[in-house]
């Protein structure tokens, strides 16, 4: 088997990470897998016995990119995914291999296809986000070039795509409403990207935070995730409730900066720091009195933010500001965490109502040892 990805770790990108794990357990089962990603330092390759199987790790040297810049992020992608295709295409064992790949990068879809015609490989299309799906969601669907996009993507995904493995429920409704038949699509959730047992020692917060009670956001807060109800429901926390919470910023992404600017205008207590590495991240992640993750609505279904499965490890509260029909909500709902609470987007009264239930419960910073995320957890019943 071969599995493209984006990042591979240290550096940082939550479908590496996942991938690392997801290509050891292949391994460990028999499998010959090969791993092939990027990296922002110097290219290189292992290559491990893992139990009765073997993974190769090939990490290919590539550059950044600006992300404010629709041109500059095309280019880049054109130029990796071709770079990624050809490091497939170019071996003489994938032949009839399996190819599995993911969402990210965007639109290797249309490079993984060209791969089957060239190798006649099996094609599994693990979908972590939709394209070009997200970019509708992002612009609005005016543009003609997108539309034509979207219905040529899914004339390969109907046709080419030989297995689907896709991390939630609302992801299959959309594959199978889409046309893709209900026995090609497996729910195969991740789990969290480091083992938390409760008993890890928990960072100290930063000084600007010293008085308050976290709320933790980690993780990626790009073009996808609701900052304005978060920035408004925290202000009317602080104006007209108790003002416990301050909001620990570990983040990057479009709209981490705009999150930071937005509460410090608003007098809000704020803290801005940077991801962590995977050692460090769950002693972070202990240091939550609550953790807060949040989705725009018209992401639901085509994004789902990794963040949820680290979050519902460590059994800290966690509120949700994002649309019941994201596959969060059902998971948050499901888990065994001490506390949720669900907000719309638009509605900052109802956040600020949320940190007030927080800031009032006496469980807060519960150490209970979390068990795993059950992959299999079953659907809802409609």
């Amino acid at each position: 088997m071969f599995y493209v990805v984006d990042w591979l770790p240290p550096d940082f990108g939550a479908i590496g990470q996942y991938a690392d794990q997801y290509a050891t357990e292949l391994a460990q089962t028999g499998r010959r897998v090969c791993l092939i990603g990027l990296t922002s330092a110097g290219g290189r390759r292992t290559d491990f016995a893992i139990g009765r199987g073997a993974l190769e790790t090939v990490r290919l040297s590539a550059t950044a990119y600006d992300k404010s810049r629709l041109g500059d992020r095309l280019l880049w992608t054109l130029r990796v995914c071709m770079r990624l295709t050809w490091e497939v295409v170019r071996r003489h064992a994938s032949y009839r291999a399996e190819l599995l790949f993911t969402g990210a990068p965007p639109f290797f879809l249309y490079f993984a296809v060209l791969a089957k015609l060239i190798r006649r490989v099996r094609l599994i299309y693990r979908i972590t986000d939709f394209y070009p799906e997200v970019l509708i969601a992002e612009f609005g669907g005016r543009h003609c070039f997108l539309s034509l996009l979207q219905k040529a993507t899914w004339l390969l995904r109907r046709q080419a795509v030989d297995r689907f493995e896709v991390l939630g429920f609302d992801q299959r409704r959309l594959l199978i409403e889409g046309g893709i038949g209900a026995d090609c699509v497996t729910v195969r959730r991740d789990i969290s990207p480091v083992v938390v047992t409760g008993s890890e020692p928990a960072q100290s917060p930063p000084p600007e935070l010293a008085n308050c009670k976290i709320l933790l956001y980690s993780g990626n807060c790009g073009v996808a995730h609701e900052i304005e109800t978060v920035i408004d429901g925290l202000a009317r926390h602080h104006r007209d409730g108790s003002g416990c919470f301050g909001l620990w910023l570990n983040a990057t992404g479009l709209n981490a900066d705009k999150l930071e600017a937005g509460l410090r205008n608003a007098g809000v207590p704020v803290a801005r720091g940077k991801t962590v590495p995977l050692d460090q991240l769950a002693g972070l992640l202990m240091a939550a009195d609550a953790h807060l993750v949040t989705l725009r609505p018209q992401f639901s279904g085509i994004v789902l933010p990794s963040k949820i499965y680290a979050c519902l490890a460590t059994r800290r509260p966690i509120v949700f500001v994002g649309p019941q029909s994201s596959d969060v909500h059902y998971l948050c709902l499901a888990g065994t965490q001490a506390l949720y609470r669900q907000v719309n987007p638009g509605d900052p009264a109802a956040f600020a109502a949320a940190l007030e239930r927080l800031a009032d419960w006496n469980g807060m910073a519960s150490s209970n040892s979390p068990d795993r995320l059950d992959r299999t957890l079953q659907p809802p019943q409609q």
